[in-house]
């Protein structure tokens, strides 16, 4: 499904900082058990202790849509950025009353709306489980290799977590295979919407101003998790702080980034430079064509399609990013000088073996495979629900150690979660989706490809697309219930039109799944485990992973850049956005910020930037202070983190965070919730 997100990267296209080799300064993305506090001490004169950490970890939420949370209240109130909930109020809102465009306040526990799929989860636990599974992948290579370790990893999470209701286990796979780790989760999945400002609010200056600073944003909203219709008690909170920054101070970011490539080998980066991101980059720009034109037909669509809009155009400069990243000359000579440094020293231990080789032969394999995996896999809304109704009926059948991962008994809670939350499906929209990923596949796989074939038939992409979802009954949920209640019996008996081709579709992909597990997952698992060795034996272990979308803690300072020889300054003030603001979309005011002009105190601080490193995931992640109160939600990046992906520049990257002054600033004047204010004083 595509649904709108926010990528966070955090890393520039100059000089940086590279892993392998030991993070200097205030690079690094850190697991808690492992949090670098020597190396802080030795910058800062202070670090944070076991009791600070903890306290922090016992408050820090995951929030399943793809971001990053606090608890910041006894009774479960939840901050995270407003482009985080954005579908929620998009899901929840009509023709009549948008929510996303005017904002939403519950007056009181009643009107708190439900957001679904969404799910809250808190880390309880980190057990180390590298042992456990590497002894059960033995000697095992290719297929069996992976199958082996999905088995032990099902039974790990099933024995980690034997009350599905209120917990969650997940096995994580760091350093490529060098590292596995049981992360044990307390899950509240009843989450819903108590406050967000207007869409304008949040998204001032647009895409124009996106990944760039000085920034006029207030990307921040609360949720609240509820458990057995009751609003969690949640006594391990972050405390509120309503302060502006202060220049040099010390702050830090928890949160969950979603994945990063820092480990990457020069065949992996290759791969991502001459496939992956060019296919990525021209499709999606063709669907933000064709989502603007179906958009300007009427005011109905305008609003149906603005969620996914705003996520298309997001991604796109990200990846603009990437891309411009990987094919800078000086900022690809660090990256491979780093792994010929990493070469170099691995030559001189016998105890290691050569794994570049093995993952030369298996990027080049994954070739062959990748754009019949991509496209053999359409994108829609329907379609992922049929598809979805399909595995859980098939792998339900099997024991839990033969399954798919998603469809383990650990898994599962979720997986049926995200299946059977009622939310509005708009026909014209996730045909538009659909219809324009078949056609890419036709595109770049042919229309003589077998692929094309199967999927098509001799019906043309948009003939197929109008066909299944016009004829489809799943956006009924109660239809999916039925489905996913009857297991296979009620699929084999089902004439969806989307419920066949699901089942068509199925049997290649699995097939692809077991050829690209033979030929590239297998091989990278056993490489990945061998380049672990190599950076270990060469660097030590004060090492950080690639993000995993699971729970880190950055350090940093708030501190500005110099851009074109001019010092940026580290915030801007809410009076700011004023002067900014032409009257023209995007610089066009809020409503209510036009209302409340001369309410508004002007000298609040807004948005600042510090040197945390961060990147997508990390979006709503609170930002803390040394005191351990949170100051404010990281939302973006700038400009020069957009090669985040790939490394980190002190000198020019900045996390960009909503302030919790000017957040109290708007729930005091301009979208006013007392309410709210007395719970954050703890009242």
């Amino acid at each position: 499904m595509i649904r709108r997100s926010i990528f966070l990267a955090s890393a520039a296209i100059t000089m940086f900082s590279a892993v392998p080799s030991p993070a200097l300064a205030d690079e690094g993305m850190w697991t808690l058990d492992a949090f670098p506090a020597e190396q802080m001490r030795e910058k800062y004169g202070w670090a944070p202790d076991q009791a600070w950490l903890d306290r922090v970890q016992a408050a820090s939420v995951r929030l399943t849509g793809g971001c990053s949370a606090s608890f910041v209240s006894h009774q479960g109130l939840i901050l995270t950025n407003h482009h985080c909930i954005a579908s929620c109020l998009y899901e929840n809102s009509t023709d009549a009353d948008d929510f996303l465009k005017r904002g939403f306040i519950a007056a009181n526990r009643e009107q708190e709306k439900k957001c679904a799929g969404q799910q809250a989860e808190i880390v309880t636990s980190i057990v180390d489980v590298t042992d456990d599974i590497t002894a059960a992948i033995g000697d095992a290579t290719g297929e069996a290799l992976t199958k082996a370790r999905s088995a032990k990893i099902a039974a790990l999470e099933s024995a980690g977590c034997t009350d599905m209701k209120t917990t969650r286990c997940q096995v994580v796979t760091l350093f490529g295979g060098g590292q596995y780790k049981l992360y044990i989760y307390r899950k509240y999945s009843d989450v819903r919407l108590v406050w967000a400002p207007e869409d304008r609010a949040a998204t001032f200056g647009g895409d124009p101003d996106n990944f760039n600073f000085p920034r006029y944003s207030l990307d921040a909203s609360f949720l609240r998790a509820y458990e057995n219709g009751k609003p969690v008690a949640t006594p391990a909170h972050l405390t509120w702080n309503p302060r502006p920054p202060k220049e040099g101070e010390v702050t830090f970011v928890v949160g969950n980034p979603g994945s990063t490539s820092r480990l990457y080998t020069q065949s992996q980066l290759a791969f991502e430079r001459e496939v992956r991101l060019p296919v990525t980059l021209t499709t999606l720009s063709e669907l933000r064509g064709r989502l603007i034109r179906a958009m300007e037909e009427n005011s109905e669509k305008e609003r149906e399609g603005l969620d996914l809009l705003g996520g298309i155009e997001n991604s796109l400069k990200v990846y603009i990013g990437r891309t411009r990243a990987l094919n800078d000359p000086a900022f690809t000579a660090k990256l491979a000088e780093a792994e010929t440094e990493l070469k170099a020293k691995s030559r001189s231990n016998a105890a290691i073996d050569d794994p570049w080789t093995s993952v030369d032969e298996a990027m080049q394999a994954y070739r062959s495979y990748y754009l019949s995996s991509r496209f053999t896999d359409p994108s829609g809304d329907l379609y992922g629900y049929a598809q979805a109704l399909v595995l859980a009926a098939i792998e339900r059948e099997k024991p839990n150690a033969e399954r798919l991962p998603g469809y383990t008994d650990s898994a599962l809670p979720l997986t049926e979660k995200r299946l059977l939350d009622e939310r509005p499906i708009y026909p014209w929209l996730d045909e538009l989706i659909f219809g324009w990923s078949l056609s890419k596949g036709r595109e770049y796989l042919g229309a003589d490809d077998p692929d094309t074939k199967l999927i098509l038939g001799k019906e043309s992409p948009e003939q197929l697309a109008e066909r299944l979802v016009n004829g489809s009954d799943l956006a009924n949920s109660e239809m999916r219930k039925k489905l996913w209640d009857g297991g296979m019996a009620a699929i084999e008996a089902s004439d969806d039109p989307m419920i066949a081709f699901a089942r068509k579709l199925e049997g290649r992909q699995r097939e692809l799944k077991q050829q690209i597990d033979e030929n590239y997952s297998g091989p990278l698992a056993t490489t990945g485990a061998k380049l672990a060795d190599a950076r270990f034996a060469a660097y030590g272990d004060k090492l950080y992973p690639d993000a995993t979308f699971t729970l880190r803690i950055s350090y940093g300072q708030v501190k500005g850049w110099m851009e074109r020889g001019q010092q940026v300054p580290i915030a801007t003030t809410m009076g700011g956005t004023f002067d900014r603001a032409t009257g023209n979309e995007p610089f066009d005011l809020a409503p209510a910020f036009a209302a409340n002009k001369n309410k508004i105190d002007p000298a609040t601080t807004y948005d600042f930037v510090s040197t945390n490193d961060i990147i997508g995931g990390n979006s709503g992640s609170p930002v803390i202070d040394k005191e351990g109160t949170v100051i404010g939600a990281a939302f973006d990046g700038n400009i020069h983190s957009l090669g985040g992906n790939y490394g980190y520049d002190l000198n020019l990257n900045r996390t960009v965070s909503v302030s919790t002054a000017a957040v109290q600033e708007a729930l005091e004047t301009i979208y006013p919730a007392p309410h709210l204010v007395k719970e954050l004083a703890g009242k």
